[in-house]
């Protein structure tokens, strides 16, 4: 089955606006720190592998260059948000309000965070979808399981191996770090797997809603090309 790279259907913009809200949620809930049987984690864990989880299943209904559309789609849409939350962060608030430090800790980013947030996700987004694309190609319509844990392990791993030492390098003792970041990449991909069974039904209702099955042949990975 073939599908028009030039046009969008209402399925995909509804899963493009489901991908778009998952990752401002995350960027909003990182700024608090949960405890979970007694391991420190942000809350963005909570929504954040679902993003992971909407990329596979675009670019396994759609393709690679559908998957690298919505990506810089979310991309845009969070960095839109975290400019207007910088932006009235920074304005003054009125005489009367009173809540400027809440209001801070949650759109205060500092740019140091914002900056290796923005870099670790598309860096672990095209990873996740590239390894996607690629495992298609050679196993055709099987293992669909398979590559979607595969290419969350490939994209969670280069996303926090991007953000934590760039954003709290030096914040917090370079020791812990690496303890850190496995425990986010097994808790994201262990998330992913535990929804697996969802994910597959979801896949096939898309391929055969959609009537579209896409394999990336003779396609540019090139990820600035739109």
């Amino acid at each position: 089955m073939k599908s028009n790279t030039n046009q969008v259907s209402v399925l995909f913009l509804l899963v493009s606006i489901l991908f778009c809200v998952c990752l401002i949620t995350a960027n909003l809930l990182e700024t608090k720190q949960i405890d979970v049987f007694g391991i420190s984690l942000t809350g963005g864990l909570l929504v954040f592998p679902v993003s992971y989880i909407l990329n596979d299943c675009v670019c396994e209904v759609w393709g690679y260059q559908k998957a690298r559309l919505l990506i810089w789609c979310g991309f845009a849409m969070n960095f839109f948000v975290v400019l207007m939350g910088a932006l009235c962060d920074w304005i003054p608030g009125a005489p009367w309000w009173h809540n400027d430090a809440g209001f801070h800790a949650i759109f205060g980013l500092a740019p140091r965070i914002a900056a290796a947030s923005f870099v670790a996700f598309l860096a672990g987004s095209f990873a996740n979808a590239y390894v996607m694309s690629r495992m298609k190609l050679r196993d055709g319509s099987r293992h669909f399981s398979l590559r979607a844990i595969w290419s969350t392990i490939v994209g969670e791993s280069l996303d926090s191996l991007i953000f934590f030492p760039l954003a709290l390098g030096g914040v917090v003792p370079w020791k812990e770090l690496p303890a850190i970041m496995l425990w986010q990449v097994f808790l994201k991909t262990a998330y992913e797997v535990v929804v697996l069974p969802v994910t597959i039904r979801v896949v096939r209702w898309m391929k055969a809603t959609e009537g579209s099955d896409v394999y990336d042949e003779n396609i540019s990975y090139n990820i600035f090309k739109l």
